[in-house]
């Protein structure tokens, strides 16, 4: 098949979802409608505010691909196959179907899934299914290519020492990216994220870590789902119903860092990111545009909710005049320190004293 000529629409293998854990959020109790889907596809994500600048993610170049596939079949048979070593280069067009990875690289020579902007995962719905999805991968690079068109963009159940890096998704049901199951030192880098909660406002956050503890016993054997040592840095995240960031109670000693969010979409949140674990840093962050605050940390789950550190974010509020760049909701052991800026709209840099 020539580059760059559009892919006639061809079904991979199906994630059932009866066969995924429910979505994990407080009340949602089911994955995705059972109807064909009324949502009308998006063939392109709303523009980026003009105050935002694109994201420069830092991982290295893919090397040249190990095996090169041009349709939904040849990329399910692909991700099937590899191993360690293995780079899936994916030829520019539109590949249909929902994707799943079970077989792992190393951390030495990681598996890779990589290809141009114009090379698109479609999940040809936004009402039900995983457009790709690490379950129980180790050790993956996905990198430089488009998701859309799903209830989910890109799920990751227990995948760990995996890369997400310079992905553009976008015009998904619910969230567009989520670590759960166990999910542990993986890079979240460079990615343009945008137009979510498509299907249900409430559960379209931009990248969601953990799990809701209402669901751990779905998840993680009634117990925390300990997504630990995670790392969100340097993303675009705009137009998205929810939260651009949720840190799940449960999750422990992540990073939040060098972020750029637009909060002038959400419908069902009311800041930018929501901090619900313990020991995370969420550092050098700009956002503009919210409901009420602009950072947020609760406590939902005893003994989560403390120990958060948040250092030299700016952002413009809107005018609401009892929202905070940095709200903590309770104190907590969380930490507020003074390098952190209110550049514009009303209320004030914290309910709490700096430090």
């Amino acid at each position: 098949m020539t580059a760059g000529a559009p892919l006639a629409p061809t079904n991979g293998t199906t994630d059932d979802a009866t066969d995924n854990p429910p979505d994990d959020d407080d009340d949602d109790d089911d994955d995705g409608d059972d109807d064909d889907g009324d949502l009308a596809s998006l063939d392109a994500p709303s523009a980026i505010p003009d105050w935002m600048s694109a994201p420069t993610p830092t991982t290295a170049p893919c090397p040249a691909p190990t095996v090169r596939v041009g349709d939904a079949a040849e990329l399910q048979a692909a991700l099937d196959g590899a191993g360690p070593g293995t780079v899936i280069g994916l030829a520019a067009g539109v590949y249909t179907g929902n994707f799943v990875a079970t077989a792992s690289g190393s951390p030495e020579r990681p598996a890779r899934l990589c290809g141009p902007a114009d090379a698109v995962i479609d999940g040809g719905n936004q009402e039900k299914g995983y457009a790709l999805h690490l379950d129980g991968a180790q050790f993956w690079v996905l990198q430089g290519f488009t998701v859309r068109n799903a209830q989910k963009g890109v799920m990751a159940d227990g995948t760990t020492g995996s890369v997400l890096s310079g992905l553009t998704v976008y015009g998904i049901g619910d969230e567009a990216i989520h670590l759960r199951g166990g999910s542990t030192d993986t890079l979240v880098e460079g990615n343009t994220i945008s137009d979510t909660g498509r299907r249900k406002p409430k559960f379209g956050e931009g990248v969601y870590i953990g799990t809701a503890h209402s669901n751990w016993c779905d998840v993680s054997d009634c117990e925390p789902d300990l997504s630990d040592h995670n790392r969100v840095i340097g993303n675009l995240v705009y137009a998205t119903t929810s939260e651009a960031i949720d840190v799940k109670e449960g999750t422990t000693g992540g990073l939040v860092q060098g972020n750029q969010f637009d909060g002038s979409g959400l419908v069902e949140a009311d800041s930018w990111v929501d901090v619900k674990g313990n020991d995370w840093a969420i550092t050098g962050n700009v956002g503009r545009a919210t409901v009420l605050d602009g950072f947020q940390t609760h406590d939902v789950s005893d003994g989560w909710g403390t120990g958060n550190v948040f250092a030299e974010n700016t952002g413009s509020l809107g005018d609401d005049p009892d929202g905070f760049l940095v709200a903590l909701r309770p104190a907590n052991e969380n930490v507020v320190q003074c390098s952190n800026r209110l550049l514009g709209g009303v209320g004030g840099l914290s309910n709490e004293s700096c430090g």
